[in-house]
């Protein structure tokens, strides 16, 4: 009797068996002034899914949505409830490296997988990389960087900058520096959220800079933009800034405010591939608006699952063999070809974009050229991951 009950368990141990379902924890930014950001991804995300059939990689699906509202504190109490009550399989969502920061503890000690479709903090790019830990859209440096290289590229030798104080922020200037050769006239540094920019434009005006580089993603750029055109000091220092502050959504508020300004971009509607093209049009039909660069990030982020899931046919338990799926990558990005460097991060194809009138009259980004292609960010050497 005892050697049956040993082969019993025995075949327990070693059986493998595909899932009936996939749970997936959907965290993100749903409330408040960069509200826009997370739906985007959601939406994006949920575009993905419904391209796939409903099902990701032909299990059945289940998200789970829940608001952070831009608070750590708030995101780690739902990370709780996803990972100790609803036992997601797979958390994604999340917009702000803070909030990335206070949540990403907890969810390693849990050995629960994590798929970033925004943000990129430098630490966990680097020395505390985590095998768990995947991100399709970017490291926080890198749009930031490629438009510190075009501005030095196009001899401005004075320029002042300005980002909200917190860790995406911190990056953010960090990668920019990284790649400017000229001179930094002063850096601002902002509330994260703040709305009125008065005091900050004041200081511009003194510090009569050659340009000015800015990351203030969601309502923090649309009100930025406002009151500088409002000022009139667009018409004295040339304005630049990430895709972040100049995308669809900040579009849509501004208008004719952000024609013929520069800004740097993994993504863009007019990339030429079937699947991005497939993409923009049913995103479009979809929700009635154009997508954005966040909502590309939340498609791939899905994508990226979709392609896992199907390759490990189902078994999503095997959490080795489908971290391996989730590093091959084999799904058809927005952006074209994908490939994760050694830390879990993409090497990136960074864009000039420009925001000009369309054929139809409408406001909207086209792509002048790629700043730099292909490029690892500069943290994956510190990261030892195997």
């Amino acid at each position: 009797m005892k050697k049956i009950i040993f082969a019993c368990a025995l075949l327990a141990a070693t059986a493998t068996h595909a899932a009936d379902r996939i749970k997936i924890g959907f965290i993100s930014t749903l409330s408040g002034p960069s509200s826009a950001l997370g739906i985007d991804i959601r939406d994006g995300f949920n575009l993905a899914l419904k391209h796939a059939g409903g099902k990701f990689g032909g299990l059945a699906t289940e998200i789970i949505s829940a608001d952070d509202q831009q608070s750590p504190d708030v995101g780690k109490q739902a990370t709780e409830r996803m990972l100790k009550k609803e036992k997601a399989d797979i958390l994604t969502g999340i917009v702000f490296s803070n909030v990335m920061l206070a949540v990403a503890p907890s969810i390693f000690q849990a050995n629960t997988i994590y798929i970033s479709p925004n943000t990129g903090p430098s630490e966990l790019a680097g020395e505390k990389c985590n095998p768990l830990f995947f991100n399709v859209a970017f490291q926080n440096e890198d749009l930031h960087g490629a438009m510190g290289k075009h501005m030095t590229d196009k001899g401005y030798k004075n320029v002042l900058v300005l980002a909200p104080n917190y860790p995406g922020g911190k990056d953010s200037i960090a990668g920019f520096k990284r790649h400017y050769k000229g001179t930094i006239a002063s850096e601002i540094w902002t509330k994260l959220g703040q709305l009125d920019y008065a005091a900050e434009i004041a200081q511009v005006r003194a510090a009569k800079p050659d340009a000015m580089y800015i990351f203030l993603p969601g309502g923090m750029g649309i009100n930025f933009i406002k009151q500088y055109n409002q000022s009139g000091l667009n018409k004295e220092v040339p304005l630049f800034m990430s895709g972040f502050s100049a995308d669809e959504d900040t579009i849509r508020a501004t208008g004719d405010s952000l024609v013929g300004l520069y800004n740097s971009s993994h993504w863009n509607k007019d990339i030429d591939n079937a699947q991005n093209k497939r993409f923009v049009a049913d995103f479009q039909k979809e929700y009635g608006r154009l997508p954005t660069l966040y909502a590309a990030q939340g498609y791939d982020a899905g994508s990226l699952v979709d392609a896992a899931v199907r390759e490990v046919k189902g078994n999503i338990e095997d959490k080795e063999s489908f971290r391996k799926a989730l590093r091959a990558a084999n799904f058809k990005s927005l952006r074209g070809a994908f490939k994760f460097n050694t830390n879990q991060f993409p090497f990136q194809t960074v864009y000039l974009r420009q925001t000009v009138k369309e054929a139809d009259g409408k406001v909207g980004n086209k792509i002048i050229a790629p700043i730099w292609q292909n490029q690892g960010d500069a943290y994956a050497v510190q990261c030892k991951m195997k």
